[in-house]
């Protein structure tokens, strides 16, 4: 699986859905900019705790959108892998799987 190709067309399909139902896309689009504007709390912070809770929560694509954020932010490596352990603190061992695929995707990305 390329994680880019993925995020494509995932992401055409946001905007296939946010020209259907405008308010909901755009509703989601709002929502998402205010919960990660820099704040108390940085941005990169905010991506790296919205990919905690992807791996958590077994989401493939929010996995992807969230290292690729957590990447334009300025995270590391590092700093992915510590999420991942964090994740799996409080998922057990199918958000280790999907930890796993974060660091794949960063590899990928980073690449």
């Amino acid at each position: 699986m390329s994680w880019s190709s993925e995020l494509e067309t995932v992401q055409s399909g946001m905007m296939d859905y946010g020209t259907t139902l405008p308010s909901v896309g755009e509703g989601f689009n709002a929502l998402h900019a205010a919960a990660t504007a820099e704040g108390a709390i940085s941005v990169k912070h905010k991506e790296l705790q919205a990919l905690a809770i992807g791996i958590t929560k077994q989401c493939m694509n929010c996995i992807g959108f969230h290292v690729k954020a957590s990447i334009e932010a300025g995270a590391t490596r590092e700093e992915i892998a510590e999420t991942v352990g964090v994740a799996i603190l409080m998922g057990g061992g199918p958000s280790y799987m999907y930890g796993i695929k974060a660091l794949d995707a960063y590899d990928e990305m980073t690449g």
